[in-house]
């Protein structure tokens, strides 16, 4: 079966004024449209057909590139859309809050260690909350599409919250000014949906 683009859980529009619906219009629409259709291509009559994106991503051979950029684009945009809601903003509650306050002293601490993997990452590519087993978690940031499931990207653990920082997804609104971008992502976190990947994957 092909991997199909997930609809979004609330309109393009939704996200305003931080998120402009062009942009959410042309990212999802265009950007995620073209990942999923790739990977589909990239993995037809491969052994990789049938599998879920997570299976092929933690398993998977980094030299095979068509595979890796679009099976990484398809994954880290679903997460994307899920941890972004018109109802976001605010900070996380209960275990989720616990292990952000044990791992960075305070969400404010987290807030600025997740904005800056954000903001200094060199060209395109997205930041990252992971978790790991047992419970901890950890920021970290990956060039391209690549993510934290993949092997040997300096991160580990499974991405529970991510932002993209390539220019596609700000540009339009933002133009060259990523950290007023980052700012504004924080105002449509759905930390429901961190916390309950949170809860599945510690």
């Amino acid at each position: 079966m092909s991997f199909q683009l997930p609809e979004l859980k609330y309109a393009k529009d939704a996200l305003e004024p931080h998120i402009d619906a062009k942009t959410m219009e042309i990212h999802h629409d265009k950007h995620h449209a073209g990942y999923t259709s790739k990977l589909n291509a990239a993995i037809e009559g491969t052994d990789l057909e049938g599998k879920t994106i997570e299976n092929i991503l933690i398993n998977l051979d980094m030299t095979n590139k068509a595979v890796r950029n679009n099976g990484g684009g398809f994954y880290n945009h679903s997460l994307f859309w899920d941890v972004m809601s018109p109802d976001g903003g605010g900070e996380p509650t209960g275990e989720l809050a616990e292990a952000i306050n044990a791992a960075f002293g305070s969400f404010e601490a987290f807030k600025d260690k997740f904005s800056s993997a954000a903001g200094t990452q060199f060209g395109s590519g997205w930041a990252w909350l992971c978790v790991h087993e047992g419970g901890k978690v950890e920021v970290c940031s990956t060039p391209n599409q690549d993510n934290p499931l993949m092997p040997e990207v300096g991160c580990g653990g499974t991405p529970i919250l991510g932002i993209d920082v390539w220019e596609h997804a700000y540009y339009l609104k933002y133009q060259n000014q990523r950290p007023a971008y980052i700012d504004a992502f924080f105002n449509v976190i759905n930390w429901q949906e961190v916390s309950s990947r949170y809860a599945q994957n510690k």
